[in-house]
């Protein structure tokens, strides 16, 4: 296996492993996502796979062929009077190919992610899950993520 920052050939690729994501949410949540889209259009990627400020990793077989994913996203903390200024690496998306889970793609992908973010200078790694993803949840337990803040809701 071999993680490598994504190219435009990989974009039909992502855009599979992004559906596979968004059935998730929208199972999840059918009342926030609609089910049959994506996250990110062709063009979107196109715009991503340009910006250094967004990179997206893969990890990939010995084929070249894309087994997962990780769609990050370089932050500068909100500077306020009684806050530290410093930058993060946001994971927006990390996502494994269904048919190769299991493997240790996921930590292999996150331990690329940690070392990126700390060639970038970035002060911590950060991301978001949604309630009701357990998997999610027990993966990034297992690789050290804690909870920093919580994003609470009341439905109208």
């Amino acid at each position: 296996m071999n993680i490598r920052r994504a190219s435009e050939k990989d974009i039909d690729s992502l855009i599979k492993l992004l559906q596979e994501v968004l059935e998730i949410h929208a199972n999840i949540r059918p009342d926030i996502f609609i089910s049959g889209t994506t996250k990110y259009t062709r063009s979107d990627l196109l715009d991503k796979l340009a910006n250094d400020e967004e990179p997206i990793y893969v990890a990939v077989d010995e084929n070249d062929e894309v087994m997962g994913y990780a769609f990050c996203a370089l932050k500068q903390q909100p500077f306020s009077t009684n806050m530290v200024p410093f930058k993060s690496l946001y994971i927006d998306d990390l996502c494994v190919d269904s048919k190769c889970r299991g493997k240790h793609i996921g930590e292999q992908l996150f331990e690329y992610v940690k070392a990126e973010a700390k060639r970038l200078g970035c002060y911590e790694i950060t991301l978001a899950v949604w309630a009701g993803n357990d998997g999610a949840e027990r993966f990034y337990d297992r690789i050290g993520f804690k909870t920093k803040e919580r994003i609470m809701e009341y439905i109208l």
